[in-house]
């Protein structure tokens, strides 16, 4: 009888436990605070968002990364950014490049050739998509890796636009990002 009674409480603890398991991380949405990360850049230096954030917004791009070949629409949003990286002065940019972490930092430097990268503009890898994850933003689906975002993060760590492509379209060029800057200030 004690048997049975201790296999109903285990039971019925795990049966409370398995939701919180099974809860999906929902990107964040405007007004919630942007959860900190840790990221680092092709030569291996650390960028922590609340760094970022302690001295200007952010203007936060989540990128397709590696998904198994360079992304092309990836490439023009990044080269729209670069052409108008002027605009963008006193607002951090920073991108997330994420992807396996077998070859993703040879993959990078391939990705960014061409492109003249702007000294204020961040480019960060996301290995094995930790940062992709915790923002629930993981496109888990073959040659996928994460839906294309872009947040706008102000001084207090507050998400002050939020933008999430379910598609490989869909996303914020820079012309936008300026007018939701202006718009959040």
């Amino acid at each position: 009888m004690k048997i049975t009674n201790l296999c109903k409480i285990a039971f019925a603890a795990l049966a409370c436990a398995l939701p919180l398991t099974l809860h999906a991380v929902n990107p964040p949405q405007v007004g919630d605070k942007a959860s900190d990360f840790a990221l680092r850049t092709l030569d291996d230096q650390t960028v922590r968002l609340s760094d970022l954030t302690a001295k200007s917004k952010v203007v936060l791009i989540e990128l397709r990364g590696w998904p198994g070949y360079q992304c092309p629409l990836c490439t023009r949003q990044v080269q729209d950014y670069v052409r108008n990286a002027e605009k963008f002065k006193g607002v951090q940019v920073l991108m997330v490049y994420p992807g396996p972490a077998d070859d993703l930092k040879a993959h990078a430097t391939e990705f960014l050739q061409d492109k003249s990268w702007p000294k204020g503009f961040l480019f960060v890898l996301d290995p094995d998509y930790t940062f992709t994850k915790s923002y629930g933003l993981r496109w888990d689906a073959e040659k996928e890796t994460a839906y294309p975002s872009t947040f706008i993060i102000d001084t207090e760590n507050k998400v002050q636009f939020a933008h999430v492509s379910h598609e490989h379209g869909d996303r914020i060029g820079s012309a936008a990002a300026l007018k939701a800057l202006q718009n959040a200030m």
